[in-house]
């Protein structure tokens, strides 16, 4: 009878305690719909400690979407020519896959798309291999890159209306979005410094934010046909000059315009690493679904927390659910993340300036939220 009685307690007891786990867990939902984390894809040796890292560090910190900046580095079968160095299968993938489905966490591939087609001083994967998509091939790569330079080269683009350019990248799109099993793909566009470039004979004398806009819809339409969303980073289409926000967190070059001319259930990824700029109310405005992107400043990352929060609470109701969450940006190597966030540091300063402390602070805070 004793042993009985006991067993009704304790089922009793652990029926209180997940009553509550869902309350709180159906809370912190309303307050953050989107918990997020943004890095690099692992390479295959790493892969193991990546797994376990979302099993026991992000699972436990209620992050609910990871997206992982795959890019080339998948052992394609619709293109195999496009498989970067130390690319995962898709047996590989589908240990993330697993991981992720455990725990309930949102999985999204990320490829960029349009802008960063390269890196320093060399093409990548894509431009390497179909340097015909390049939209300023008269560019050339230099010895030594240095910044500023007189080509005013960060990145290169590919041309968006280059024939035959999107059954490619849509072709990498598709597999890849299966091979995770998403039901988004996030399509980068940042920082995209060349467009409409003036001896592009398809795209000079273009207005630029209308080539923005259509390599936006293009995909979106693509991603739509499958069912899936599309996820964009936001900074080209905020006006660098009005706001003062500057070339690199937002535009210089006119694409800002394009706000008004694409899908408004693209889903904008807001980033702003150094100040807490209030940019997520001009895309909640324009109708968009907004998630904020801190990176390496803890006390940034806490500030743009109570943001959102207080943009969903104080909003008209059919502003408040477009304030979608947050989300940390890593912007390193998996492995050299993974090291750095293991590493000791008994004395180490709450507030310093990196993206595993970043993360670190803003999921306990996060998770302290009342």
């Amino acid at each position: 009878m004793k042993k009985k009685l006991f067993g009704i307690l304790i089922a009793f007891t652990m029926g209180i305690l997940m009553t509550e786990s869902i309350k709180a867990q159906t809370k912190l939902d309303s307050l953050l719909p989107v918990r997020g984390f943004c890095i690099d894809a692992p390479r295959p040796v790493g892969l193991d400690s990546f797994v376990q890292f979302i099993d026991r560090e992000l699972a436990p910190r209620k992050v609910n979407t990871l997206i992982v900046q795959i890019e080339y580095h998948y052992q394609f079968k619709s293109h195999p020519e496009l498989t970067d160095s130390f690319a995962l299968s898709k047996a590989d993938v589908r240990k993330i896959v697993s991981v992720c489905k455990k725990n309930n966490i949102r999985l999204i591939p990320l490829v960029d798309l349009l802008g960063h087609q390269s890196w320093a001083n060399h093409n990548g994967k894509l431009l390497k291999t179909y340097p015909q998509f390049d939209e300023t091939p008269g560019i050339v790569m230099p010895e030594k890159y240095e910044w500023p330079n007189a080509d005013n080269l960060y990145c290169k683009s590919y041309c968006p209306l280059y024939p035959g350019l999107h059954d490619v990248i849509f072709a990498v799109i598709d597999e890849l979005c299966d091979a995770f099993e998403s039901n988004a793909f996030h399509a980068g566009m940042d920082e995209v410094f060349f467009i409409g470039d003036d001896k592009c004979p398809r795209c000079g004398g273009r207005d630029k934010a209308e080539l923005f806009a259509g390599e936006v819809r293009s995909i979106h339409e693509h991603l739509l046909q499958k069912g899936r969303e599309m996820w964009i980073w936001g900074d080209r289409l905020l006006d660098g000059k009005t706001t003062g926000l500057g070339e690199w967190e937002a535009s210089f070059n006119n694409t800002h315009r394009a706000i008004d001319l694409i899908p408004t259930d693209v889903v904008i990824c807001d980033w702003h690493y150094n100040r807490p700029d209030k940019t997520a109310v001009y895309f909640a405005m324009k109708r968009f679904r907004v998630i904020t992107c801190p990176w390496r400043q803890p006390s940034t990352a806490i500030i743009q927390i109570n943001d959102i929060i207080s943009f969903r609470r104080e909003s008209a109701t059919d502003m408040s659910d477009r304030f979608y969450g947050i989300m940390e940006t890593t912007w390193t190597r998996t492995d050299h993340f993974l090291q750095s966030y293991y590493t000791p540091q008994p004395a180490a300063d709450p507030n310093e300036n990196t993206p595993w402390n970043c993360f670190r602070v803003m999921y306990d805070a996060i998770n302290k939220l009342p």
